[in-house]
């Protein structure tokens, strides 16, 4: 039985390749400045869409930064974004294996980084965090490794290594710490969610979520909220599963979405789409068809996630839910 600790806020975003917009979104990450900063990918890696696009939850549009090119201050493939204490943004680009920082406004700071497996080098980094010290560990994909890094850029530690044995890691992606310090890591080619203790030691895994014990498949982000609950978005299952602390199931998240704000605007302006939309069957019945698939299932029916590739939380505890081939983020608070 689903305990609903989580209701149905809103949705954010509408698909465009330039300006307002997201096109391809990988992560997210909700600023102390209360914007919001959204690393677009773009189909292809093509050069029209790469950008970061700042936005707040009442659909304000701020603008955008780090578009495509390889200078100082561009990105060519952005995965993953995450907010240090001294309040300066990460992007991590899994294309040309470097973190690029900047400060709210998009201003560029400094970046580092390189191809390969020695020193500061990396191979499709696709995961990053902070602790509580300032401290953050990258998810270096293609190395099969966590890196854990001090505020001044030193090297503190590294774990996982290749491999399918529990304490190994085989394509880690999300990573969050929780309030404990452990870190979590979406172990994405061995299908489990793993947890490290700060100083890299293996501590324990989990792999399977419901009532049922559902198989859990290619886990794309983890995020652990202030009671220690987990939600893991699967990108497999194209669902976000929620458990307490001790692994119990909580909830299950298929997606609920509505018209975001831009995407009301943009059907009040277009009547010519919002005639078609009003004529399509946005939710089709899912016994008549027997679609049994969960990425069949996605790919044809609106209000669900599609490719939930990241899973993160605000100040207040709201939970944000990025969708890579719907173009939108799914916003869900807490129940009372």
């Amino acid at each position: 039985m689903n305990k609903k600790i989580l209701r149905y806020k809103l949705c954010l975003g509408i698909i465009a390749m330039e300006g307002r917009g997201f096109e391809y979104p990988a992560d997210m990450v909700a600023g102390s400045n209360d914007r919001i900063y959204v690393p677009n990918r773009s189909r292809d890696v093509g050069i029209r869409g790469v950008r970061v696009s700042i936005l707040n939850l009442d659909s304000e549009y701020f603008g955008s930064f780090g578009f495509y090119g390889e200078n100082d201050g561009e990105l060519i493939s952005p995965r993953c974004i995450a907010e240090s204490i001294d309040e300066r943004l990460y992007v991590v680009d899994d294309r040309t294996n470097k973190i690029s920082v900047f400060d709210f406004d998009g201003n560029f700071i400094c970046r580092f980084g390189g191809p390969g497996k020695d020193g500061w080098e990396l191979n499709g980094p696709s995961g990053i965090c902070f602790d509580h010290e300032n401290n953050f560990y990258i998810a270096d994909t293609f190395n099969h490794r966590i890196r854990k890094v001090d505020s001044q850029g030193k090297f503190m530690l590294e774990f996982g290594s290749g491999g399918d044995v529990l304490s190994q890691l085989n394509l880690p992606w999300g990573i969050t710490v929780a309030p404990d310090g452990n870190v979590f890591v979406a172990d994405w080619g061995n299908d489990l969610v793993k947890i490290y203790s700060p100083k890299g030691e293996f501590l324990s895994f989990y792999g399977t979520c419901g009532p049922e014990g559902y198989p859990m498949k290619k886990p794309s982000s983890v995020a652990i909220d202030i009671n220690g609950n987990t939600y893991t978005a699967e990108w497999g299952n194209e669902c976000v599963h929620v458990a307490d602390s001790s692994g119990n199931h909580l909830q299950t998240l298929r997606g609920e979405a509505t018209s975001s704000q831009w995407a009301q605007e943009f059907l009040a302006a277009n009547h010519e789409e919002s005639d078609a939309r009003n004529k399509s069957d946005l939710a089709p019945d899912l016994n008549i068809h027997n679609w049994e698939d969960p990425h069949t299932q996605s790919a044809h029916i609106e209000q669900y996630f599609w490719s939930p590739v990241s899973v993160k939380f605000d100040t207040a505890c709201r939970l944000y839910v990025t969708e890579s081939n719907r173009h939108r983020i799914q916003v869900y608070e807490m129940n009372d």
